[in-house]
């Protein structure tokens, strides 16, 4: 990280749910958008617990894409979601798993759990506007693939979602973000 100059910072390329690092390495271990990406999230969540020292913290922060909400509706977003989690599910990923973080966390063996909830809603233009849209575009051979829709869909789909989010007057929250966060008990 010399290049950014920052002092006293490793970069380190591992699997997230075998790290080769140490157990106890860390007084928090966090994850953001990792576990909404990968089949078995609890093996990855046991990485984490395991890293983290005796009294130590683990934190993440996940969307759950099954909640979802497009004023004035329109249906065409309705059957982007739809695609959207089907292709998670495909892949063996949970499309859900912000509601499922402090299930794992518990599960996990961790204490003093906690969780807050926040919504984007983000104006027209905003980059965050369309994550799902684009989203769906680098997963499109995928979503072909699987036959949850074809090329000319896909395409009729976007362009419709794209006009109807560049109305400012469309309020769009398209996923909600859990922030969840768990003790190491001091005798783990």
């Amino acid at each position: 990280m010399r290049e950014r100059r920052l002092a006293g910072v490793e970069v380190i390329r591992a699997d997230a749910k075998r790290t080769g690092l140490p157990p106890g390495s860390f007084d928090l271990v966090h994850a953001r958008t990792l576990l909404i990406n990968i089949p078995e999230p609890e093996t990855a969540v046991a990485e984490m617990v395991r890293l983290a020292k005796p009294g130590g913290w683990v934190a993440g922060q996940e969307p759950d894409a099954g909640l979802s909400l497009c004023y004035p509706h329109l249906p065409a977003w309705d059957r982007i979601n739809e695609i959207f989690q089907a292709t998670y599910r495909r892949q063996g990923a949970d499309p859900l798993i912000g509601r499922r973080l402090t299930e794992l966390y518990w599960d996990a063996g961790l204490v003093d759990v906690g969780v807050e909830v926040r919504a984007g809603v983000f104006p027209a233009g905003h980059s965050r506007r369309t994550i799902r849209l684009e989203l769906i575009r680098s997963m499109r051979p995928k979503i072909i693939g699987f036959g949850l829709a074809g090329e000319r869909e896909l395409d009729e789909l976007d362009r419709a979602a794209r006009e109807h989010l560049s109305d400012p007057r469309t309020l769009l929250m398209s996923y909600l973000y859990f922030l969840a966060w768990g003790r190491k008990p001091a005798d783990r």
